[in-house]
């Protein structure tokens, strides 16, 4: 993980206006919000990491309610398209999610279904397929 993060940290892009990581205060609101718990992986990537903006792939984010990859908002439109409720959504492509189950899996859904594509944790996932962006 402090691998991946530190990769992670040496690929962000500097913006004019930098995303802002949560406090635990806004993840447990947003918990709430979707009736979903955030599995561990998921909540450590939020709370370390997802101020991060690099290549083409935007995870979601938890700080900033008006942001497009605001997580309570992705999920709500992920459902709304058929992606299973106990999956939560961590980053939109094109119309296909990548979902964390509940143990922090990392699983792919696309054309209504979920593929063979998983990654163990969210860490795989990033490096695997966010940096490989």
């Amino acid at each position: 993980m402090e691998e991946i993060l530190d990769l992670l940290r040496e690929n962000n892009v500097s913006v004019p206006v930098p995303l802002d990581l949560p406090d635990e205060d806004q993840l447990v609101m947003i918990e709430e919000e979707i009736f979903l718990p955030i599995p561990r992986d998921v909540r450590t990537y939020l709370l370390e990491a997802s101020d991060v903006i690099y290549g083409t792939l935007e995870p979601v984010t938890a700080a900033d309610p008006n942001s497009h990859t605001y997580l309570p908002e992705v999920t709500a439109v992920a459902w709304s398209e058929g992606v299973p409720r106990y999956l939560l959504p961590i980053c939109e492509d094109k119309g296909a999610y990548y979902c964390a189950d509940p143990e922090g899996e990392i699983v792919f859904w696309k054309d209504g279904e979920l593929t063979d594509e998983t990654w163990p944790s969210i860490w795989q996932w990033v490096r695997d397929v966010w940096l490989e962006s």
